[in-house]
């Protein structure tokens, strides 16, 4: 990790601010609830918290200790359906299947080679009729959009554009 969000973490709450506003659109348009829902490199939770106050479950994931305590202090303050797990995403392999998993952020900060390994780890956990939802460094999108091309499921992009990326699993 070449920034120390853990250190960050222990010393401000809600350090990086409000629900990345793409993500709280996506979810405020959908017409299901109780869907399972990870996020990758969620920090002290500002996607995750959001999510699961609108009715869904949540599995959090972080290497910052301190992250995932904020999170889980939060969740169990307000009684929220979310679980969080502090690892290393170059190495954590989720236990089942996702309706959407949300990567905000994260994948630019690991190695090329691991940035892809990872992501193609998680293509696998997507369920059927599930989402993949994207947020990174525009520079990364294309080389994203091949990784899940390539993927033995058949995907939709639905959104691709400024450093979003959006694929539905069919």
């Amino acid at each position: 990790m070449a920034y120390d969000y853990d250190k960050l973490y222990g010393e401000t709450r809600d350090a990086l601010g409000q629900p990345t506003s793409i993500f709280v659109d996506f979810f405020d348009q959908l017409d299901q609830q109780n869907m399972r829902v990870l996020d990758v490199g969620c920090g002290q939770g500002r996607d995750a918290l959001f999510i699961a106050r609108n009715g869904h479950r949540v599995v959090g994931v972080d290497i910052s200790t301190n992250g995932i305590r904020d999170l889980k202090d939060i969740a169990t303050r307000e009684n929220l359906p979310i679980e969080g797990v502090v690892a290393d995403i170059a190495t954590y392999n989720p236990d089942g299947v996702f309706d959407v998993i949300l990567i905000d952020r994260t994948l630019h900060m690991l190695d090329l080679p691991v940035q892809l390994s990872v992501l193609k780890m998680l293509l696998d956990h997507v369920s059927r009729n599930g989402w993949l939802l994207i947020a990174d460094e525009a520079s990364n999108i294309e080389r994203f959009e091949t990784a899940v091309s390539v993927h033995e499921a058949n995907w939709t992009t639905e959104t691709s554009h400024r450093g979003y990326l959006f694929f539905r699993r069919s």
